[in-house]
């Protein structure tokens, strides 16, 4: 579409902000939420963990490096529902670019709205929470805002609706990936057999099948719907659950799995996995007020008070007391709220993170927790905090040039 029309978002609380449409004529619906990164909107603008939201960037002008290959995407096409900005960069400057964010957006039916104050859009987000919205690039629609107010109120939200089953693959397939050219220094390059992992694919992020393979593991990635047999039918030496979009919650099918499977297979779970996992316990979760989405989130090791800066995306949190009360034991947490973001079983071979340690992009502070997961399947047990830490300290020593 022309870049100079108008367009809006209108918020269910009948705030209207009026700027420049871009990306392709639509009407789009969803939790509108906002995004602290400096970088990496095409990595975000494809987690399928944004499926039903639009999301905001607080960074001021984005698209000055346009979009680069499939090399960069999460998932096969972008997963927003639309994407708000400040200022649309006029022109892209990276090498490796194949087409603009505008025209990008345009061929996948993605609605963009530009030139609003995002400040103070995120400020009202902060304050009141993520607020259903509705971003408008048709003429049509405008000239009656309340009707779209009312389609923003009438949007059903996040809170027990299944995304999953929008996002998760029909059917199993292997992924033989590692991370190339992005390999860090710090990346162990592991020899002899592999490892045989089956991914619970609940709208994982490629970037994490590419650190597990990376790991020295055989990836066999299964739809979210796996039944326990199913997945015990591969023999794996360990099971991974991914991220996912939405509420936890409704996700029953990969909770039941999950029962069956504790105790049976070493099991590891990132964000959405880390809720499923928590649920299955028998702990419970609840919807954060505007969530955390951002590269730059710090995270304690509660046991050894170390800190990490994390990159996150999610908008549900397992319940502290809950989880210690069905046997879990919290191993990191979130130093702007002191939400959970890690635990542990201390007699079963489970363990969870609620932020991303594959960070792409984003810091790689957390990339020992794959390290970890390979230990788990060789040891038949968790690791503890100091455990997690030592796997860090590893890297950082290889890092500085010594020896581990």
């Amino acid at each position: 579409m022309a870049i100079t029309s108008k367009a809006a978002l209108v918020l269910e609380d009948g705030s209207v902000f009026t700027g420049t449409g871009f990306g392709a004529s639509a009407l789009a619906v969803g939790e509108v939420v906002f995004n602290t990164s400096l970088m990496g909107y095409q990595e975000i603008l494809t987690d399928p963990s944004y499926k039903g939201q639009i999301v905001t960037m607080t960074y001021p002008q984005i698209g000055n490096y346009g979009i680069a290959d499939s090399a960069d995407e999460e998932s096969a096409r972008p997963q927003v529902q639309g994407f708000i900005i400040k200022d649309l960069s006029p022109m892209e400057s990276n090498f490796r670019s194949v087409e603009s964010l505008d025209h990008y957006l345009e061929k996948n039916g993605v609605a963009g709205l530009a030139g609003i104050d995002t400040r103070a859009l995120v400020r009202k987000l902060r304050i009141q929470g993520a607020m259903r919205g509705v971003i408008c690039n048709q003429a049509s629609p405008l000239n009656d805002l309340s009707k779209l107010m009312d389609k923003a109120t009438a949007w059903p939200g996040l809170v027990g609706i299944d995304l999953v089953s929008e996002v998760s693959p029909k059917k199993a397939y292997t992924w033989s990936d590692d991370k190339g050219v992005w390999a860090q220094p710090t990346d162990v390059h592991h020899t002899g057999q592999a490892h045989h992992v089956v991914a619970m694919d609940c709208g994982a992020k490629r970037n994490i099948l590419r650190n597990l393979v990376q790991s020295g593991c055989r990836v066999t990635v299964v739809p979210a719907t796996a039944s326990a047999d199913e997945i015990l039918a591969y023999q794996p030496d360990g099971v991974f659950v991914s991220n996912g979009p939405g509420d936890p919650e409704p996700i029953h099918y990969a909770q039941d799995t999950l029962k069956k499977l504790i105790g049976k297979k070493p099991i590891f779970g990132i964000c959405l996995g880390h809720q499923l996992l928590g649920l299955a316990m028998g702990s419970s979760t609840y919807k954060l007020k505007f969530g955390h989405r951002g590269g730059n989130q710090p995270v304690q090791n509660m046991g050894t008070g170390k800190v990490e800066i994390t990159s996150q995306n999610h908008g549900f949190a397992v319940d502290l007391q809950s989880l210690k009360k069905h046997g879990g034991e919290p191993t990191h947490i979130n130093l702007n709220d002191q939400t959970l973001e890690g635990f542990r079983m201390a007699h079963e071979p489970v363990f969870a993170v609620q932020y991303h340690p594959e960070a792409s992009p984003g810091p790689h502070d957390a990339t020992y927790l794959f390290d970890c997961f390979v230990t788990m399947m060789k040891t038949g047990r968790s690791p503890t905090a100091d455990e997690m830490a030592d796997a860090q300290n590893r890297r950082n020593q290889v890092l500085a040039g010594q020896q581990p």
